[in-house]
């Protein structure tokens, strides 16, 4: 009784983490096709390979009556996922349950009238100059 007391003040206290803290957003001044463009250019343009792109706001809108919901949550959405095999590399050896972060997404994304671009954030340590590569490639994007 007492561990489960534990575990449900636990489950009440701790608070997830907003998706603020959970992503890096820019905006994107022209379309939600110009912005897949460059992004996808940007990745390239690195010698990096786009191993698949999740088109996210299409499943969003083709499943949201199938889960009871008439909420639009992007016009446009899609995640460019692709790794880097020599920073892989580096930051699994220094922890190899870095593993769970693979592969890196930049995602484009356009709501409510506004394009963005962003990913995920990274937890401090090794993962970090994974964070601060999607960073510079964004910002290729976005010059």
């Amino acid at each position: 009784m007492k561990s489960l007391l534990l575990a449900a003040t636990l489950a009440l206290t701790t608070l997830p983490a907003s998706a603020d803290d959970q992503a890096v957003t820019y905006p994107y001044s022209g379309s939600f096709d110009d912005a897949a463009f460059v992004v996808e250019s940007a990745i390239i343009g690195r010698g990096l390979v786009i191993d698949y792109v999740s088109h996210t706001g299409e499943m969003l809108a083709r499943t949201a009556a199938d889960v009871g919901s008439d909420t639009v949550l992007f016009k446009e959405a899609d995640v460019f996922l692709f790794c880097s095999a020599q920073l892989s590399r580096k930051v699994m050896e220094a922890d190899p349950m870095n593993i769970a972060h693979c592969p890196y997404g930049i995602f484009v994304a356009e709501r409510e009238g506004e394009v963005m671009i962003g990913y995920r954030t990274y937890p401090d340590g090794p993962m970090k100059e994974v964070q601060a590569l999607l960073d510079e490639i964004v910002q290729d994007a976005l010059d």
